[in-house]
């Protein structure tokens, strides 16, 4: 039995491949208000998608206590997430709970709608960041990607009211499909240049069963930046901490920067530090991954602290997954790897 540590810098956990534990994303709910097509498609969630009812759902009591657990382990980071996280009432406090732990860095990603209604209790709750996801300005392929009955001018007042409580440097994020919403990257580069926030640009991933994923539809992002470079030159910035998984890039005449997540066409597996905690308490390893580790079981059966970090630190401790690394390589393990993979709206992407 593993005895916990005198402080968190006390403890480096590693994984077979020596990658660190140091970010926990945790999916707060599976519900989300829009229901995009690389994600939650319509014909899969649609009316008839059971959700997990309340009784399933971890409390936010149970959500901090393991947060403190994580933070003995290693963790430094916690990134809220959905589903859209801002559906899930008093999310506030949690988030109130979670920076009591001290030490944390809290992140949250939504789709900006609910920002105007919960900006400033989320600040004021000790959130550090937000990133809010806007897949085109041009309502007619907003509409296209997200299947929603919102606008892209509601994402931007959402992003405005944050700005307005105080979080500076939002990050935009952007998925890039290929023939669908690719020619709304320029524009969307021209509405946020000279702005304090940051645009990134996702290439669409192969996440879950139920996308409709093809290699075809997927935008290099040596592409993307070849569009911008073209009328905004830019210059590359070496990646900082372990396990950043975007790749920045500067504009030449100072006025921001931007982001590439190459997650297909150059993995970078090699420098994941992400574990990811399900709406009903399962850890996964991998965003690719096809099972997780019952760690509400635990919870709900009595164990201890000290038990539960056991059972964390045994599943990082196997971890070998590089499941985008071997799908860039076309190496043959990647046959073997079961096709039946968890949602991304299950476990945030």
């Amino acid at each position: 039995m593993m005895t916990a540590p005198s402080s968190p810098a006390d403890f480096s956990l590693t994984d077979r491949l020596g990658r660190p534990l140091r970010d926990l994303r945790i999916s707060v709910t599976d519900r989300c208000n829009f229901r995009c097509t690389y994600c939650m498609p319509r014909e899969t969630f649609g009316t008839g998608y059971r959700f997990l009812p309340r009784s399933e759902v971890l409390s936010f009591e149970e959500i901090i206590r393991l947060g403190r657990v994580f933070q003995k382990l290693g963790v430094r980071k916690i990134r809220i997430t959905g589903g859209e996280p801002l559906l899930r009432r008093e999310l506030e406090s949690l988030v109130s709970g979670l920076a009591g732990l001290g030490g944390l860095e809290l992140a949250l990603t939504t789709n900006g709608i609910l920002l105007p209604e919960k900006a400033v209790a989320l600040k004021v709750a000790g959130l550090d960041r937000l990133t809010v996801s806007l897949d085109a300005l041009d309502e007619d392929i907003f509409h296209r990607m997200a299947d929603a009955p919102y606008t892209a001018a509601q994402v931007l007042t959402g992003i405005d009211a944050a700005e307005a409580a105080g979080f500076r440097g939002v990050k935009v994020n952007m998925v890039v499909k290929r023939g669908v919403n690719d020619g709304e990257i320029l524009p969307l580069v021209r509405r946020f240049r000279s702005t304090s926030h940051v645009l990134r640009f996702i290439e669409y991933m192969d996440v879950g069963n139920s996308n409709g994923w093809r290699m075809d539809e997927v935008l290099p992002s040596t592409e993307v930046i070849a569009r911008i470079a073209a009328e905004h030159p830019l210059t590359v910035v070496a990646r900082g901490a372990v396990g950043e998984v975007a790749e920045r890039w500067i504009y030449d005449d100072g006025l921001g920067e931007i982001g590439v997540i190459s997650s297909v066409t150059h993995s970078f597996c090699s420098g994941c530090t992400r574990l990811r905690l399900s709406t009903e308490g399962k850890l996964y390893t991998c965003l690719f991954a096809n099972q997780g580790f019952d760690l509400r079981a635990l919870l709900r059966a009595g164990a201890r602290d000290d038990e539960i970090a056991e059972a964390i630190r045994k599943l990082w401790m196997q971890r070998d997954d590089r499941y985008s690394e071997l799908r860039s390589a076309g190496t043959p393990p990647v046959a073997t790897i079961p096709l039946k993979r968890i949602e991304m709206s299950y476990i945030g992407g």
